[in-house]
């Protein structure tokens, strides 16, 4: 039997801001590794420091997914053929998560085949947060720590102190959410059928739901274009909803998005660290999800049952 006595935490080359905040909350320093890049693109990682018979965790997002994903395979690959124990990749926010299904002919199941190339590569594990649909977990041939940032949101919401709180879901497929979160507040939910003209353009939309001099809460799991949830505040408002907020995981925010965003009816739009901001924004606040991620990754590395750590 291998000797495992030590855990490493090691980051890829996109998440060391988020990397050091878990390692300092659990109480090490990030583990030391290169990344060498050659001027047709092709780059080359490598671990400065052994990691022989260590239980290494490697910390990586794969937003802008193609480059950081390709750079956690790598990474992951390097860890197995250096003898790592395990090797768990903690991939706070899954790229291609919203290619979780044949919508159309022709298509491929990105998410499917992200697991597939993790798996292949040599992960012994997957940690993640907030997954657009909770089966992806169901692609993976390892075990996934599946996280909700819902143990941050809920207490901050909580703090607000709002009077005639509403929960909305900003479409269909975010209802379960929506109502996962009204459970815990205790409060009513509405929701926001929307149809999309083609990929980020959001056509018509329509509330399900009472929010007259109400202060709504929009939750949802990524915010990309802010398309949905500007038009879906400016809708809210005309019915008479007195402020409009936004809790989502994952700020993707590309393309218009921060523009939309400052210039929006929404009074505040609350993200976590899992990708980086591009820009600052004043109405954006910004919850970390460091201490999260460093709990679990000590439960994990000492066989301890993660289940108390869960919202929902």
């Amino acid at each position: 039997m291998p000797v495992h006595n030590s855990i490493k935490i090691f980051s890829g080359s996109s998440s060391r801001y988020l990397a050091e905040k878990i390692a300092r909350s659990y109480g090490t320093k990030l583990g030391s590794s290169s990344l060498l890049k050659f001027s047709d693109g092709e780059f080359q990682t490598s671990y400065i420091e052994t990691v022989r018979g260590a239980y290494v965790f490697i910390i990586q997002s794969t937003f802008a997914p193609s480059d950081n994903l390709m750079e956690l395979l790598l990474m992951i690959d390097a860890a197995k053929r250096a003898s790592a124990y395990k090797i768990v990749a903690v991939i706070p926010y899954f790229g291609f998560a919203r290619q979780d299904r044949k919508d159309k002919p022709r298509v491929w199941i990105g998410a499917k085949l992200v697991a597939d190339l993790l798996y292949a590569a040599g992960v012994s594990r997957v940690m993640t947060m907030d997954l657009h649909a909770d089966q992806i977990q169901g692609f993976f041939n390892v075990p996934v720590d599946h996280l909700y940032a819902s143990s941050i949101f809920v207490p901050y919401i909580k703090s607000l102190k709002l009077p005639n709180l509403t929960i909305a879901a900003p479409d269909m497929g975010g209802t379960k959410r929506a109502y996962a979160y009204s459970k815990h507040l205790r409060t009513p939910v509405v929701i926001s059928h929307k149809t999309r003209d083609r990929v980020n353009v959001v056509g018509d939309m329509a509330v399900i739901g009472r929010v007259k001099g109400r202060n709504v809460i929009i939750v949802d799991d990524i915010v990309d274009t802010a398309g949905t949830i500007t038009k879906a505040s400016d809708i809210l408002l005309h019915k008479g909803a007195k402020s409009v907020r936004v809790v989502a995981t994952h700020a993707v925010l590309s393309g218009p998005a921060y523009e939309r965003i400052e210039n929006s009816s929404i009074t505040e739009l609350i993200v976590t660290d899992t990708i980086p901001l591009k820009q600052k924004c004043d109405k954006i606040k910004v919850l970390s999800v460091a201490d999260i991620f460093s709990d679990i990754i000590k439960k994990v590395y000492n066989y301890q049952s993660i289940s108390s750590n869960f919202i929902f």
